[in-house]
């Protein structure tokens, strides 16, 4: 059974800085992609950045210049670094990978920032 599990997440001053983790476990053949998502109180869940196979980025504009979206192949895992954090930012970060086909979501993690 695939699990994802997220770690990293807490509470932050604005213009702090977090770094997320998402390990994932269980036969995991072929990962096509992994990525980020974050859903704040009242909101959609939506990308904040994601990693392809081949290593491409994407982030979402309130990402760019802030965030940067890394993995460890080796260990399966792909990291979240988060800079100059502000109010907005404040969500449940999700986890997410799709390997052979099959989506996976992770349990989330809770990132406050306060002002």
């Amino acid at each position: 059974q695939v699990q994802l599990v997220e770690s990293g997440g807490g509470w932050v001053q604005a213009g702090g800085s977090l770094r997320l983790s998402c390990a994932t476990s269980g036969s995991t053949f072929s990962i096509n992609a992994m990525g980020w998502y974050r859903q704040a109180p009242g909101k959609q869940r939506e990308l904040v950045a994601s990693i392809s196979s081949g290593g491409s980025t994407n982030y979402a504009d309130s990402a760019k210049g802030r965030f940067t979206i890394s993995r460890d192949i080796a260990k399966n895992t792909v990291y979240l670094q988060m800079n100059n954090l502000r109010p907005e930012d404040t969500a449940v970060y999700y986890c997410r990978m799709i390997s052979s086909g099959l989506l996976y979501w992770g349990q989330g993690t809770q990132v406050t920032v306060s002002s």
